[in-house]
């Protein structure tokens, strides 16, 4: 993608678009510092800041993406890209070190080969309950198992498993990843993933703060806030009784459960087209800096 104009922002309009940014993360932020402050772990929202590995004050920190001219904004100039010319500081792909060029390399032949895949769905969350099955140290031990342990257990061996993730096959217990229909690795990745896949829009915020500054910190929180969501169904839709956080669950035992899911899990999947091409788009644009 070619930048075609440089929008020109003031430092009134600077400073508004942060403190809106700053205002809309702390609502996910300031609850996760808390918590912490207090020892109080919490098996839903903490995934966001343990497993991604974008720190609270970094999500917090607003940056305007490319094609910003920034009158008056010295104080970017501490940051990796960012250049003063032509009246003010923008951020210049082309001076960002090698490695974001890699990173972007991989992150537009990944999500385009998403793009280019029908969403698969009526995997019913089974990755959950497959991470649990037949062992006797669940990952979230603090929380109880909805259907008990023989219960989760028929669960997983009544229904067909079809996880298409990586980063949620290999936390599959020994004895449950032979049910999977395939058995994903890093160097298969391009070749399964899938919009459909709720992990895979997770992700999205991965690779949206992986290419920051070159990504607008708005898109970053908009990832960040599909990615929220999805967690939310995607333990909602788990073995753990969460009816003490106050979470209903999405029984995908039953039918009516896994019709449920199935709509949900579409409509996250349309949600994060419009987010994927964006990153699409900003991915080639860093790639292609400097050529």
């Amino acid at each position: 993608m070619t930048v075609a104009t440089l929008v020109v922002l003031d430092p009134g309009a600077r400073r508004a678009r942060a403190a809106t940014h700053l205002e809309r993360v702390r609502a996910w932020t300031g609850p996760h510092r808390e918590r912490r402050r207090h020892g109080e772990p919490h098996p839903v929202w903490d995934f966001l800041f343990t497993y991604y590995s974008h720190r609270p004050a970094q999500l917090e920190r607003w940056d305007p993406g490319p094609g910003v001219l920034m009158p008056g904004a010295e104080e970017f100039l501490d940051r990796p890209g960012y250049r003063q010319g032509d009246g003010g500081v923008r951020l210049e792909p082309a001076a960002l070190p090698e490695r974001f060029r890699t990173t972007a390399g991989f992150v537009h032949r990944l999500l385009t080969a998403t793009r280019g895949r029908a969403p698969r769905l009526g995997c019913f969350g089974l990755h959950e309950w497959a991470m649990v099955y037949r062992t006797e140290q669940p990952r979230h031990a603090a929380v109880p198992l909805r259907l008990g342990t023989t219960g989760t257990d028929a669960v997983v061996e009544s229904m067909r498993i079809t996880c298409t993730h990586h980063d949620a096959y290999r936390f599959f217990t020994d004895a449950a990843a032979p049910r999977n229909t395939v058995s994903p690795t890093r160097e298969t990745q391009l070749d399964l993933e899938q919009p459909g896949c709720l992990h895979a829009t997770m992700d999205l915020y991965k690779w949206a703060y992986k290419l920051a500054p070159a990504v607008p910190s708005e898109l970053v929180a908009d990832c960040f806030a599909l990615a929220a969501d999805v967690r939310e169904l995607d333990m909602r839709a788990s073995p753990y009784d969460l009816s003490g956080h106050g979470f209903a669950p999405v029984r995908i035992e039953t039918p009516d459960g896994r019709a449920e899911y199935v709509r949900a899990q579409a409509a996250f999947a349309a949600r994060a087209t419009p987010l994927r091409d964006r990153l699409i788009d900003l991915a080639a644009q860093l790639r292609d800096a400097g050529r």
